[in-house]
C-alpha cells in the first residue's frame, strides 16, 4: 500500500534541452547524400573522371559550335548538369566548407519548408547558379563542381527571416522549430533592414574577395566560381517566397530591431 508521501510526489521533470546538434531530416540526407556521393573518389581514377564528365557542369556541353564530338550523356545531360553538378566535390575540405555554412542556415530553411520545399530549392538555386556561370563562361571547357551555388541560396532566402524577432539570428530567438517558422520579411522590406544590408556587403565582399585571389578553401588551385555563388544568392533572395509555406502577412511580421517600425 502507498504511503501518504508516495501520493503527494511530484512527478519526475522532463529533460527539454535540446541535443547539441539537432539537424533536420531534410538536410541530414543532404549532407549524407553529399557524403556518399563523395564515395566515388575511391574508384579507379578513370571511372571518377567519366562521373565527373557526365554530372559536372561544362559550359562548353552547350556550345552550338562545338566541333570535337558530343558530350558524354548527350542531350539529357545538358538538362540534368544543371543540378548533379552541385552534388559533386572536389575533396573533403570543399564538402566540410559548404556544410559549416548550411549547419545554421540551411537548418533554419529545411525546418520551415519541409523536405520537398527543401530540395526543389535546392535545385533550383543549383540551377540559376549553373546558368549564372554559363553566362559567364561561355565555352569555357573546364567542369564546376559544389553545392555552393545552392548554399549561397539557402543563406539568401534565410535572410528573408534570420533576423525578423524570434528568428534564428534575432536577439530574443525561441526554440529551433518556432524561430524557423517566424513571418518572413517582405523583399523591399529585407532590402531596407539594415542589418540584412549589412549581412549583404559582407557577403558580396567575401565572395568576390575569395573569388579574385583564389581563397577558397579546397579549391585547390581550381578557378572559383563566384559568379555561380552571386546567381544562387539572388536567386534565393529573390525565389524565398515561392517556397515559403509560412503564410506572409505583412503586419504581422515584428521588425527586426525594436527601434524598427512594422508597416502599416
Amino acid at each position: 500500500m502507498d504511503s501518504p508521501s508516495d501520493l503527494t510526489q511530484d512527478p519526475p521533470l522532463r529533460d527539454t534541452r535540446e541535443p547539441m546538434l539537432n539537424l533536420p531530416g531534410a538536410l541530414t540526407a543532404y549532407i549524407v547524400l553529399i557524403a556518399v556521393i563523395h564515395l566515388r573518389v575511391l574508384l579507379p581514377e578513370e571511372w571518377d573522371a567519366a562521373i565527373i564528365n557526365l554530372f559536372a557542369f561544362v559550359p562548353k556541353r552547350y556550345d552550338q559550335t562545338l566541333l570535337d564530338g558530343p558530350f558524354p550523356g548527350g542531350t539529357p545531360a545538358k538538362i540534368w548538369t544543371f543540378v548533379s553538378y552541385s552534388l559533386l566535390h572536389a575533396n573533403l575540405t570543399h564538402i566540410g566548407f559548404n556544410v559549416l555554412w548550411l549547419l545554421p542556415f540551411g537548418s533554419a530553411l529545411a525546418r520551415r519548408f519541409g523536405a520537398l520545399r527543401f530540395y526543389l530549392f535546392m535545385a533550383a538555386t543549383a540551377a540559376a547558379g549553373a546558368l549564372a556561370h554559363l553566362v559567364t563562361h561561355e565555352h569555357a571547357l573546364a567542369p564546376m563542381i559544389g553545392a555552393s551555388a545552392s548554399v549561397s541560396g539557402a543563406m539568401a532566402a534565410a535572410m528573408r527571416f534570420a533576423f525578423v524577432r524570434g528568428g534564428f539570428l534575432s536577439f530574443s530567438r525561441g526554440d529551433a522549430e518556432a524561430a524557423a517558422k517566424v513571418p518572413a520579411l517582405s523583399l523591399s522590406r529585407a532590402l531596407r533592414n539594415p542589418r540584412v544590408l549589412g549581412f549583404l556587403a559582407v557577403w558580396f565582399g567575401v565572395n568576390i574577395l575569395f573569388g579574385a585571389f583564389d581563397l577558397t578553401p579546397g579549391a585547390e588551385g581550381a578557378d572559383v566560381a563566384w559568379q555561380a555563388h552571386i546567381g544562387g544568392f539572388v536567386a534565393g533572395l529573390i525565389l524565398f517566397a515561392l517556397f515559403d509555406p509560412v503564410p506572409h502577412v505583412r503586419d504581422d511580421a515584428a521588425p527586426a530591431l525594436p527601434s524598427e517600425p512594422i508597416d502599416r
